[in-house]
């Protein structure tokens, strides 16, 4: 049977930011699913990096100048924060997954734990290499 009511109901949770808001964990969880897919093409990158310099000198020559141009600087510079943020992310699950910290106040600061632990050891990642 048809829903007759179905005109006057909002079509999306989206709609004009006003039913639905973002929350950080949330959006915590995209970026993790996200900097999940983007180290895959990292992990490809550096497998042709590394497939190059078993092809020999002049196929390696290419492929290192791409990964140590400016935009395989920038690809490998996001990919260090994806890395970092994966990880914090994952101990973050970790620690769901054992029953841990399941409340929002919790998941909350975790959430914030995970983006400035992801800021910290980003700098310190970049000081040291």
């Amino acid at each position: 049977m048809a829903d007759v009511n179905r005109g006057s109901r909002p079509l999306s949770p989206f709609m004009l930011g006003k039913y639905y808001k973002f929350q950080l964990n949330s959006v915590t969880s995209i970026l993790t699913r996200i900097t999940g897919n983007a180290l895959v093409v990292e992990a490809f990158l550096i497998a042709w990096w590394l497939l190059a310099a078993a092809a020999g000198p002049q196929y390696f020559a290419t492929a290192d100048y791409v990964i140590t141009s400016w935009i395989g600087d920038l690809i490998l510079f996001f990919s260090m924060i994806g890395l970092w943020f994966h990880s914090l992310s994952g101990v973050r699950h970790l620690l769901w997954d054992n029953g841990y910290c399941l409340d929002v106040e919790s998941a909350d600061k975790l959430g914030w734990a995970v983006i400035i632990g992801t800021g910290v050891l980003s700098f310190i990642t970049i000081i040291f290499v």
